[in-house]
């Protein structure tokens, strides 16, 4: 039987893989080992982690660890070629646009293995984001694309990959957000720690929203983060907000020195499903995430995106998602829109159905027949 190894190096790609791994399970084939490349140490990916997830825990982890973009990159490759040359799979695949996507891609085909990329093809025009450079580069060498939206075709296509190699399959993330909504309809969030603030809320009738802000553009600029910080007091004044903090963005805020008033509640980062009951039901999400921009598509909630470009564009055009940059005018103006009933709910894109992960199992198998 062939084998495939499907690569991993933080929390986010987990949830990206889960989905395959689910479809792989089902269909039987081919075989497959998870590969965690240890690019991002998380504590809360224990046992429980991994239940949540309905997948086993890594077979292999290589604990990389953190350093500059070219150590932590050096360090995956390094480790993942010893892997590779003791025991060769049959193709790789790789999610998204991590420094773990970059470095295995490039060790694979160096190697003559096959790589599937999933969520090839998404550009944002930004070549001061690292991620884009990894999509990039990713994208030049490997052989299979596995594409989230119509613009990634376009943009594949440009750059002259053929048809034959690139398929339309819908979106693994959004596979993952319908199972993991569906098991919490079903469990006790009274344990969560968002939940007696979600509660306090709802009992009043009250509304809320919630705020997510990392991307160093934006956190480690002292003038942009107290331009953001302005509007986010504007917009709590009239929608009071919670904001789970990254911790360098809390490092940030008391460097800083800004304050975001009384009616934006900070916590801790949270769980992903801690985080899911949160955001599902709020008002509107602001934020710098790429992944919230396609979450909240997927469920119809308004989110005002605090950045100048994104590399997916189908949540602006087709979703929920509007692109304001970092204008303090613009970030209320949006919110306020959302207060009056205007804030766009969109409509969920097309393969965007929860079954994106047995479509690319189905067509892996195809080609590794090949092969």
């Amino acid at each position: 039987m062939k084998k495939l190894y499907l690569v991993a190096g933080a929390r986010p790609n987990f949830m990206k893989i889960a989905p395959i791994v689910r479809a792989l399970q089902a269909h039987g084939e081919p075989a497959f080992r998870i590969i965690h490349t240890g690019q991002h140490y998380d504590r809360e990916m224990n046992d429980v982690f991994f239940e949540e997830l309905g997948i086993p825990k890594p077979d292999v982890f290589m604990g990389a660890g953190g350093g500059s973009h070219a150590q932590q990159t050096a360090k995956i490759m390094v480790a993942f070629e010893e892997l590779c040359q003791v025991e060769p799979p049959d193709a790789v695949l790789v999610v998204g646009d991590v420094n773990s996507t970059l470095a295995c891609s490039i060790v694979a085909k160096k190697l003559n293995i096959p790589v599937a990329h999933v969520e090839a093809g998404l550009r944002s025009g930004d070549m001061s984001m690292p991620e884009e450079v990894n999509r990039i580069v990713t994208d030049s060498i490997s052989d299979w694309f596995f594409v989230t939206e119509p613009s990634g075709i376009v943009n594949l296509r440009n750059e002259g990959k053929p048809d034959s190699a690139i398929h339309y399959v819908g979106h693994v993330m959004v596979d993952n957000l319908l199972y993991q909504a569906g098991k919490l309809a079903n469990m006790d969030t009274s344990g969560f720690e968002t939940s007696e603030y979600k509660a306090a809320r709802q009992a009043n009738g009250g509304r809320y929203g919630v705020v997510t802000l990392h991307r160093p553009a934006n956190v480690d600029n002292a003038e942009v983060m107290a331009r953001i910080g302005g509007a986010l007091r504007e917009v709590a004044a009239e929608l009071p907000l919670i904001f789970p903090v990254h911790p360098r963005t809390r490092g940030n805020l008391e460097k800083f020195g800004i304050d975001l008033g009384p009616d934006i509640t900070l916590i801790g980062p949270q769980g992903y499903m801690a985080f899911l009951d949160l955001w599902k039901d709020a008002a509107v999400v602001l934020t710098d995430s790429g992944g919230l921009q396609e979450e909240t598509t997927a469920l119809g909630v308004s989110c005002v995106t605090i950045r100048d470009n994104t590399e997916r564009p189908i949540t602006v055009e087709e979703g929920s998602n509007v692109l304001v940059g970092t204008d303090p005018a613009r970030i209320v103006a949006e919110a306020r829109k959302v207060l009056r009933g205007e804030g766009r709910r969109g409509q969920r894109p097309r393969l965007w159905d929860g079954k994106a992960a047995e479509r690319i199992v189905e067509l892996l198998v195809q080609e590794l027949v090949r092969t």
